[in-house]
């Protein structure tokens, strides 16, 4: 009987698994775009004028949707729904369990004794009641206490899904508590809108009632055949590889980088952002990336809490579209070893309602202040509040990219590059109080005046910066591909919100007190906050020990494990921002941390069981297989050539056998001490001293078990080994 490895490679040579699905592109995206969002201009043809403005106030200005209102919000949207072929709605939510969540309810709803009508009225869109204590929830609620409800978010905008309406929502307990990612990242995005709102009209624009937190995302994934995807017991399972060797040819030749698109990749990319542009979601880049295999694609910046549902809902496509061209997609940061894992580049930045992007310079000195204020005061927050930075980041995946510093290394620092750094240098030097004329048109020609020249012309960006300016915004190039962006943009709004909070109280301060003029008052406090925050920044390697040695000798944590991050997450000083602002109680933050140290733990006890059981099940049975076989063969040599010529013709036989027994031997013997650690590890007194030791316990036994499996790996038959192999894996056919 064949291995799954064999009926799966069988499978790929079948025409009609490998046939190309081509797929037929309209002459325009652009005319798909939106077909299937209850978009702004599906909402001037379907909702009378009081509806329309209502919801419109309430995505501009967050103002409440009246019960009446919410019932014609609710019967235009069911007619539009009927009109595109829906039969069912559901509250779409993100719970904590990282993939998006849905209970389907239909139109229908009989009334008499043998009729029927479709109905959706105004509760039915403001509240849903799934059940909430089978989501993560932290010890918030007891199993016995199911009530949760889902309530409409209107700022995002509904969409259809094959024959179901989806209805973006928050997720909440029955008492209140967020159950999720969207509620927390609302209220920070609240939080900074209200603080950048303030600076903007009290010192640079009178015009700017909102200020709008805009992202951009860069999603990066894999592909593998369906069949080899089922032939892995680890890749199903865990969605990572857990054993394999390197094949001959990875990435050394970078000749996948930017090369060109495989056909059968092309066409699913191509069925991708045809439904991506049905749904709104902008995607305007799709390229290889550097390992085998691997993929990106990027959309144009929305507005954050929009962008972030368009990711979670873009990764449920592409898994769809992936199926239906034989594909399955890994958005694991660290699927396979010896190549880049993957990760979700998020690029944040602040726009105001006048059209202005708040980390661009403009045309004159005011404009320019302007930037400098957002652009240091973002420096600022970063620097005041790495570790919780960190923490946002903080998964059992993305420990493979950040700890090992393949990817923006676990330090929190800033890349701006060399001609701003030299920018925030001369502010540095401003004196303390009011400024001399020749002061002030120093700064204002030669310093500030340059800045537009300085970004026209800016340094290459640093790869292996965490945390690097680009132009007109902020990369956090550390979140990892499988993340929920939500948590990096509810701490990222949150601190700067933080940080304006401060600032604007800072200057008001020495305005009153000191009779400086408002630009004089604003200089000499972005000059202490340049001073505050240099230590976080660099403009060298991120990935060098030089850098690691730095950056203990500065005062930045290194925290290379999720664990040792979310040590930090209660700190006292994160907690009281988080209950200022108002996004998080004591009680949530708390749930999270919990929720956040079992999933850790979980991945890892899983990691390892699976691992074990392949060990012991599939890798030391066939090496055992092959061993048998040599031993006859020897025996075979024996007969033939008697004892002499026996040693010599069988000595290389004679030290397989012997290798193999070694192999099988570390095999066993690691594989039993893995079993009996998580056996320990669980016995650990709380979640934090649990994940910990699965962190510093569990982990490290994975290495020698997949050393001498990958070993076996180049000793046994190729026609006995039983797991799909990496060179089979990473090149599609």
């Amino acid at each position: 009987m064949s291995s799954l490895r064999f009926k799966a490679l069988e499978m790929l040579s079948f025409k009609d698994y490998r046939k190309d699905n081509a797929v037929t592109v309209p002459a325009k995206l652009s005319e798909l775009f939106c077909q299937n969002v209850f978009s702004e201009e599906t909402m001037r043809e379907y909702l009378t004028k009081e509806a329309f403005t209502s919801i419109q106030n309430a995505i501009k200005r967050g103002t409440k949707i009246q019960r009446d209102v919410a019932d014609q919000i609710a019967v235009a949207m069911k007619d539009w729904a009927l009109s595109k072929g829906v039969t069912h709605y559901t509250h779409w939510f993100q719970p904590l369990t990282g993939s998006t969540a849905e209970k389907h309810d239909s139109f229908f709803t009989p009334f008499e004794s043998d009729r029927a009508i479709e109905r959706f009225s105004g509760g039915m869109l403001i509240q849903q009641e799934p059940d909430a204590s089978s989501f993560p929830n932290g010890g918030i609620r007891n199993t016995f206490e199911a009530r949760g409800y889902t309530a409409w978010d209107p700022t995002s905008p509904a969409f259809i899904v094959g024959t179901t309406l989806c209805i973006p929502s928050i997720f909440i307990s029955y008492t209140g508590e967020t159950l999720d990612y969207k509620a927390p990242l609302l209220r920070a995005l609240h939080a900074v809108d209200e603080a950048a709102t303030d600076v903007c009209k009290s010192y640079f624009d009178k015009n700017v009632t909102k200020v709008i937190p805009t992202l951009g995302w860069e999603q990066e994934y894999f592909l593998v055949d369906s069949a080899l995807y089922q032939s892995r017991p680890d890749l199903v399972i865990t969605g990572k590889t857990l054993l394999g060797h390197s094949p001959a040819k990875g990435q050394q030749l970078d000749d996948h980088y930017f090369g060109s698109i495989p056909t059968r990749v092309m066409n699913f990319m191509k069925e991708l952002e045809i439904e991506c542009m049905k749904l709104g979601i902008p995607v305007t880049t799709r390229h290889n990336e550097v390992a085998p295999n691997q993929f990106e694609l990027a959309p144009m910046f929305e507005e954050a809490n929009v962008a972030v549902d368009h990711n979670s809902l873009l990764m449920d496509i592409m898994a769809r579209v992936a199926h239906k061209h034989h594909f399955h997609i890994l958005f694991h940061e660290k699927p396979f070893a010896g190549v880049n894992g993957s990760g979700k580049h998020n690029n944040w930045s602040l726009a105001t309602d006048t059209g202005e992007n708040l980390l661009s310079p403009g045309k004159n000195p005011k404009k320019n202040l302007q930037f400098l204020t957002f652009f240091v005061n973002t420096l600022k927050a970063v620097h005041d509040y790495a570790d919780l930075l960190r923490v946002s980041i903080a998964s059992a995946s993305n420990d493979h990219r950040l700890g090992a510093n393949e990817a923006p290394p676990a330090i929190i620092s800033a890349f701006i590059g060399s001609q701003l750094f030299n920018v925030l240098e001369e502010l540095e030097k401003v004196t303390d109080g009011k400024l001399s004329p020749e002061e002030k048109t120093e700064l204002k020609l030669n310093v500030v005046g340059k800045i537009p020249e300085i970004l026209l012309d800016n340094t290459d960006r640093n790869r292996t910066s965490p945390f690097a300016f680009t132009g007109n915004k902020f990369e956090i190039r550390a979140v990892g591909s499988s993340a929920n962006c939500a948590e990096v943009m509810t701490v990222m709004n949150a601190i700067v919100a933080k940080q304006l909070q401060n600032f604007k109280k800072e200057v008001d301060e020495l305005i009153e007190t000191k009779g400086l003029k408002k630009d004089e008052a604003i200089f000499n406090i972005l000059r202490e906050y340049i001073k505050d925050s240099k230590k976080i920044m660099f403009e060298g390697d991120g990935y060098s020990e030089d850098w690691a040695k730095e950056a203990e000798k500065r005062g930045l944590n290194n925290l290379k494990t999720t664990p040792e991050a979310l040590k930090k997450e209660l700190d006292k000083k994160f907690v009281a921002l988080y209950e200022e602002l108002g996004i998080y109680t004591h009680r949530e933050l708390e749930a999270r941390n919990e929720i956040k140290l079992e999933k850790y733990s979980t991945v890892i006890s899983i990691e390892a069981t699976v691992l074990a059981d392949i060990a012991r099940n599939h890798i030391i049975p066939c090496a055992l297989n092959y061993q048998n076989r040599l031993i006859e063969n020897v025996k075979g040599l024996k007969e033939i050539f008697g004892d002499k010529e026996f040693k010599t013709l069988a000595k290389e036989q004679m030290n397989m056998i012997s290798e193999i027994s070694g192999y099988v031997s570390v095999m066993k013997v690691e594989a039993d001490k893995l079993l009996e650690a998580i056996a320990t590890a669980k016995k650990a007194p709380n979640s934090q001293k649990v994940a910990e030791a699965f962190c510093n316990d569990v982990k490290p036994l994975f290495d020698k078990i997949r050393e001498a499996s990958d070993a076996l790996e180049m000793v046994v038959d190729d026609e006995l080994w039983p797991m799909t192999k990496y060179r089979e894996l990473l090149f599609i056919r």
